[in-house]
């Protein structure tokens, strides 16, 4: 579903991502973790176009997005959910998803009510439809995020780091909410700094320090990895 290969971006002398290539299936999930400043969070920047990319290619479904703009790559099939929901006060969690359908989805207001619909039920916000942006909990939020991602049918979904601030039980919500749309027609690009969450849902994981692929493999595998152990999982012990 996603393939990038040679991905590279410099601002001045500074390398942020170096060379990175990865490719995420139909119906996978591919964690990506590393430390701060490794580079991911400008790695989805170059994948969503809202950062250039010095060189390097972003296929989607086969199809080289990489010269795109953002809104040409959300009607593409790519879309992302923020760490830090902002959604409007005053519009209801369905009229956000419709908005989401119409504008990012391309769809018509029927069928965008149609589909808001249904991802609403998807991430267990149904309950909540009519209720304010403004006025929702965290972790409801959260969904929501998620939520206006899927209503714009991506074929891949980048998650940057959405379980931030929320307490374990949520974060367990969470990960079970995201299990529930592994299924073919989507692939899952997750960065998260929960080494635990990426390991109990992720097929694979792939980890940047310094802007480079230090390993991408198995979750048992990355996490076994003295590289890993010593760049994130050491850093994170220590604070």
């Amino acid at each position: 579903m996603l393939r990038v290969s040679g991905l590279g971006k410099a601002f001045g002398r500074l390398v942020v991502v170096d060379d990175v290539a990865t490719s995420v299936g139909d119906g996978e999930c591919l964690g990506v973790m590393g430390p701060n400043g490794a580079g991911k969070s400008t790695f989805f920047d170059l994948l969503t176009g809202v950062t250039r990319a010095d060189r390097g290619s972003v296929q989607l479904a086969g199809r080289e997005i990489g010269a795109l703009p953002p809104e040409a790559r959300v009607a593409a099939g790519l879309a992302r959910a923020f760490q830090v929901p902002k959604p409007f006060a005053s519009l209801s969690v369905r009229e956000h998803l419709v908005l989401a359908a119409v504008a990012g989805g391309g769809l018509s207001t029927t069928a965008a009510r149609a589909r808001a619909d249904d991802v609403l039920e998807l991430t267990g916000l149904a309950r909540l439809a009519t209720a304010p942006g403004g006025g929702l909990r965290l972790l409801d939020r959260k969904r929501l995020e998620l939520a206006k991602a899927l209503a714009t049918g991506p074929k891949v979904l980048l998650l940057d780091e959405i379980s931030g601030g929320l307490s374990e039980p949520e974060v367990r919500e969470l990960m079970a909410l995201i299990r529930r749309l592994k299924a073919p027609g989507l692939a899952i690009l997750w960065i998260e700094h929960i080494a635990h969450a990426l390991e109990a849902v992720c097929d694979r994981i792939l980890m940047l320090h310094l802007g480079r692929v230090v390993i991408e493999d198995t979750p048992e595998r990355v996490s076994a990895d003295p590289r890993v152990r010593e760049l994130y999982l050491g850093s994170a012990a220590h604070g």
